[in-house]
């Protein structure tokens, strides 16, 4: 195995020496911080083992007690677990997450799903020194059901490491796995279980493209569909380390450090345990998903003594650097190609409504209306959980039973957000879409994060529609409103796509590396030249091609296209290269992504989590539900109820369909 760490054993080593220099640094009043930091992060672990020794010969104490009382909070914590040997770490960090109330099952997860066979053995051997107990007896006691079970299955470290792989073996667990699941009503979890937690990683990444040639949709996507809770986070992540170990901690350490406060005991463990092992991919991967330095994200994130020794554990800033390591381009190619096998079965929340009468729907709307006050519970109920198609039978049957206006009766009898959600709803999907258009146009300043959400996620038929729609409502073309609100290469880029006119369609390999290398010539070019270039391409080509073409690119250039744009271009034109580079990889993942910032930090853009809430409850909002799960660690449900109040928030939660 090659080693790809930012810690290595310290030349010209002497344990005496070092434990000398730490005494020193500890004795009289106060700490030398400095010192104690930079030599304890400039040594292998094994080195600070030796120095542990020789500080208790020398001085007759114990080092690690004596950092303990002289320092304090988050750096203590850092500098004292880097002081132990990795597999009495991972016990103490197995140990902590099961001791007191509640278990932190994130925590087993992560190091249970990401552990060789040795690391294992050793981890379940130190536990037992260390707290006289047996770990197996201790999560058993402290977790329940198939997550249990999967959990026992990791902890005896038994996963087939030969390396051998079985051709007929693979095809067998594929389908195997298929049967157990997309296959048949209900789960078979045993064998899910039995798969994935003993059979060789080798053997697993070619059973998950076997797998995908069967099922017509990634092994992630069915875990998704077909499991839930704790045990749907454990499998996903033994997929995800199986995949790829660095991106799998290049996600979490994300996780740790995005929004407010930092989950520094997750910071804390990853950074100590992928020190020596694989801390350069890491970056490489952080780099390639997140768009800024792992370096970067901790200093933005940390403070103080605690901050400089996790940037010394981190050991660069990526965001100096160009190119990516050899390795991380494989990787991002491997996510290209992944994305391009992928078929996702999108999901919608809303359903058309079983027995559906829209004439009775219709009354009782009507009766919710009348008199004095409304009442809003009958016509969430109706509304919400009707199909569009069925609203605009309701609406119909409104007018010719009552002889009265829908829209104008809903209008007047609800207010503000209620009202805007609930008249959205009524809308046709193209009478919605221009009006949303027309929203982000009107009034001092232009909401283009909008115009480029729409206009780039919607299909050819979708967008001529929405052009009739605007046309009919507002007398004027949609292309003459984005000509007379927007300018430059960026009005160039929405006229674009505005004429619904993008290509449709599976890739054409030969074609696909030509755009790609188009592209990576673009990029020498003038800015103007590069723009007009990535505009041909990217706003023409459909989106199963573009996802060729876009895992070529890194092929002719050691660049991946997202990072090239954001370096290389800036404003409204890089935000709407980007959405559309996201909407091809991953268009549940983007929105998800626009659902989080339109509800995060103080205030709630209500505008755009009505719009996307609105257009995509019929369309992929379970796959949307799940992306925001993945990504944020917290559930769309969740963020809704913290975010909103009152019939609106009510709404919406009937449209999110669920808590996952």
């Amino acid at each position: 195995m090659v080693f790809r760490g930012t810690i290595t054993d310290a030349p010209d080593f002497d344990p005496t020496t070092d434990a000398e220099a730490l005494y020193n640094a500890m004795k009289g009043i106060g700490s030398d911080k400095e010192t104690i930091l930079e030599l304890v992060t400039s040594r292998s672990n094994a080195q600070r083992q030796e120095v542990v020794a020789a500080y208790k010969c020398s001085f007759g104490q114990d080092l690690i007690e004596d950092l303990k009382y002289e320092l304090t909070g988050k750096f203590e914590r850092l500098i004292v677990s880097l002081m132990k040997t990795s597999a009495y770490h991972d016990a103490k960090e197995i140990h902590d997450a099961l001791k007191g109330v509640g278990t932190n099952e994130r925590c087993l997860i992560e190091i249970l799903a990401s552990r060789n066979n040795r690391q294992i053995l050793e981890m379940v051997a130190a536990y037992k020194d260390a707290y006289g107990r047996d770990m197996e007896e201790d999560v058993i006691a402290d977790t329940s059901g198939h997550f249990k079970k999967m959990l026992v299955v990791l902890l005896q470290g038994t996963r087939d490491e030969s390396g051998v792989v079985d051709a007929d073996l693979v095809e067998q667990d594929a389908q195997d796995l298929y049967a157990a699941g997309e296959e048949q009503w209900g789960t078979d979890e045993a064998k899910f279980i039995m798969i994935l937690g003993s059979r060789s990683v080798t053997h697993l990444r070619m059973v998950f493209d076997a797998y995908e040639k069967i099922a017509e949709m990634s092994i992630e996507d069915s875990i998704k569909n077909e499991l839930s809770g704790d045990f749907e986070r454990l499998m996903l992540a033994v997929v995800q380390c199986i995949r790829n170990v660095p991106m799998f901690f290049a996600k979490r350490l994300y996780k740790s450090m995005k929004g407010l406060g930092t989950a520094d005991n997750t910071l804390i463990r990853i950074m100590i345990s992928r020190s020596e092992i694989d801390m350069l991919d890491i970056r490489e991967c952080f780099r390639l998903a997140y768009e800024k330095s792992l370096y970067n994200m901790i200093k933005d994130d940390t403070s103080g003594d605690y901050k400089r020794t996790l940037l010394n554990l981190c050991g660069g800033d990526d965001d100096l650097a160009g190119e990516f390591f050899p390795e991380a381009a494989q990787i991002a190619y491997k996510m290209w190609e992944t994305s391009a096998m992928t078929k996702v079965q999108l999901r919608p929340t809303v359903r058309p409504a079983p027995s559906f009468d829209p004439a009775a729907d219709a009354q009782a709307l009507r009766k919710a209306m009348k008199g004095f006050g409304t009442d809003e519970d009958v016509i969430i109920d109706i509304v919400a959980q009707r199909s569009n198609a069925q609203r605009q039978e309701i609406r119909q049957a409104f007018k010719s039973l009552l002889g009265r206006d829908l829209m104008k009766d809903l209008k007047s009898e609800l207010s503000k957000n209620l009202e805007r959600l609930i008249i959205g709803l009524m809308l046709t999907p193209a009478e919605f879409d221009a009006k949303m258009m027309r929203k982000a146009m009107e009034g001092a300043g232009t909401d283009e994060h909008s115009l480029i959400e729409i206009l780039v996620t919607r299909s050819n038929e979708e967008i001529l529609a929405m052009n009739a729609a605007y046309q009919n409502a507002y007398k004027k073309s949609l292309e003459e409103a984005l000509h007379s609100d927007t300018s430059g290469f960026f009005c160039r880029i929405l006229v674009s796509l505005v004429q619904g006119a993008r290509e449709e369609g599976p890739a054409d390999e030969e074609r696909a590396s030509a755009d790609a290398q188009e592209l990576a010539d673009a990029c020498n070019a003038e800015s103007d030249e590069m723009e007009l270039k990535f505009m041909s391409i990217l706003c023409t080509r459909s989106f199963p091609h573009l996802r060729k073409v876009f895992q070529e690119f890194v092929r002719c250039s050691n660049k991946d296209i997202e990072q090239v744009i954001r370096k290389e271009m800036s404003g409204d034109v890089k935000n709407a290269f980007c959405a559309i580079v996201r909407s091809v990889k991953n268009q549940p993942s983007y929105f998800a992504d626009r659902l989080y910032k339109a509800m995060k930090g103080l205030g709630t853009d209500d505008r755009a989590l009505i719009r996307i809430m609105v257009s995509r409850s019929e369309v992929d909002l379970f796959n949307i539900r799940k992306e925001f799960k993945d990504t944020h660690d917290v559930s769309l449900h969740e963020f809704i109820q913290g975010d909103t109040s009152g019939d609106y928030r009510k709404t919406l939660l009937v449209l999110c369909g669920g808590e996952d």
